[in-house]
């Protein structure tokens, strides 16, 4: 033992020292019914929690258009109910002795139900971590920390976690020190997370602001309130911040290195929302990807394509590369469709009926009235190209363009305008050949070739 911290030798004799008392004072005889009296309480509230559950399963299942936020509460009281059953049934008993005899009649039983009124307000005040990891190491830390201070046990832990501790020159690091930087540096985030979903809220609401800027302002918010929660919940352990200064530079250092990529798209993320050239809402192209922008994110860009599939562009590409933007200045989108016409058709005909078809589809903007021109003389056909607007290119296009080709292909019909398409004729020069030769030559010309158009 003398090779041994004797400050820590000295906190685990004094805690030995308190849990013996605090026994010795629990198992006096005037109070060893009141252990027996907690016992039996603990075993009752199981056994009606076991019929109390049931009732409540049965009738959560009767009120399915109840809110979403009403059931799941539902559900856990169902999961404490014994805790809960047992926190009434033992703060009943407590009133009743109280009034029929001593307050030190009870007093065992009162601190079984404190402790267990405590446990189940940590419970439901924990619902509010969203991380269940995180949420239950939060929950089992504030139970322990909850019954040593009721049980009067918090001074001889805390001596005990502040004997184990570790010294690098003027420096000393405690697990009391530890533990408490945890425990404030946590709180510190979780309340400058709450306040940066809180203002992020509302600048989501607040339609003067453009949605770049919104974005923006909601990033750097989180990273100003995240450092400052760092820096206020180390520093209010008593850790020296200015010793850390030259191990941070050096760790800057070496992400600057080893995390370049990383780095570049986290300073053209900055760059994007700045310029404001891609913004939530807009339909980009970006290679093959075809898609609307879900999501401005710090290191990527979510983008939602027509077939549900969501692809992560890292920001550096969107910056670097070529995107093209369909909605970057205005929502109007021109597109082309590319048919042919029989020679025999009128070409004035076919232009003024294949404006008013796609005037007929509701997705083309009647006020950017369509137009549609002759391209070329083709071996089969002439050819014309007809352009339309649209101003809601989120909707997609494939789907726009299948409309118009309907109502091409009804309008056509109805006013007898043929789409031909290619014709092969062969002609045999020389009939005095042998059925054999005939076939042979046949053979000769090259599949896909026109010998003739037939004009």
């Amino acid at each position: 033992m003398e090779q041994l911290n004797p400050q820590m030798v000295d906190a685990a004799q004094g805690l030995w020292g308190s849990i013996v008392t605090f026994f010795q004072l629990l198992l006096l005889p005037s109070r060893r019914y009141q252990l027996v009296a907690v016992v039996v309480l603990a075993g009752l509230s199981w056994l009606l929690s076991r019929w109390l559950s049931r009732l409540l399963t049965d009738w959560l299942r009767r009120r399915e258009n109840w809110p979403k936020w009403r059931l799941r509460l539902g559900l856990l009281v169902n999961r404490r109910l014994a805790l809960l059953v047992f926190v009434v049934l033992s703060w009943v008993v407590v009133l009743v002795m109280r009034e029929i005899t001593w307050p030190s009649r009870s007093q065992v039983i009162a601190l079984a139900a404190t402790i267990a009124t405590a446990w189940a307000v940590i419970f439901f005040m924990a619902r509010i971590i969203a991380n269940r990891f995180l949420r239950r190491i939060v929950t089992w830390a504030a139970w322990i920390w909850v019954t040593l201070e009721l049980t009067q046990l918090t001074g001889s832990v805390a001596n005990l976690l502040d004997g184990a501790s570790i010294s690098f020159g003027d420096f000393r690091l405690s697990a009391l020190t530890v533990i408490k930087a945890l425990a404030v540096t946590g709180l510190m985030i979780a309340g400058a997370r709450l306040l940066s979903q809180l203002i992020s809220a509302r600048l989501a609401r607040n339609e003067d602001i453009s949605p770049t800027m919104r974005v923006l302002t909601a990033k750097l918010l989180q990273v100003v309130l995240f450092s400052l929660a760092i820096i206020v919940g180390l520093k209010a352990v008593g850790f020296d911040l200015t010793g850390l200064a030259v191990f941070s530079g050096a760790v800057g250092v070496g992400l600057g290195f080893g995390l370049q990529k990383v780095v570049s798209n986290l300073v053209s993320g900055v760059i994007i929302l700045l310029d404001r050239s891609i913004k939530p809402g807009d339909v980009i192209s970006l290679g093959d990807t075809f898609g609307w922008i879900e999501e401005l994110g710090a290191r990527y860009v979510s983008v939602v394509t027509r077939d549900g599939k969501e692809y992560l562009i890292p920001n550096e590409d969107l910056v670097t590369g070529q995107v093209v933007n369909w909605s970057h200045t205005n929502q109007f989108v021109r597109l082309d469709l590319k048919f042919g016409a029989s020679y025999e058709d009128d070409p004035h005909k076919v232009s003024e009926v294949a404006i008013n078809a796609a005037m007929g589809v509701p997705r083309v903007i009647a006020g950017r009235r369509p137009v549609c021109w002759i391209t070329g003389f083709g071996d089969s056909s002439v050819d014309y190209v007809l352009r339309f607007w649209i101003g809601d290119a989120t909707g997609g296009l494939t789907n726009v363009r299948g409309q118009v080709f309907l109502a091409l292909w009804d309008a056509f019909k109805d006013h007898d305008i043929s789409i031909p398409f290619p014709q092969r004729e062969v002609r045999i020069l020389n009939e005095t050949l042998p059925v054999q030769s005939h076939r042979n030559a046949a053979k000769l010309v090259p599949e896909g070739a026109d010998d003739t158009s037939g004009h």
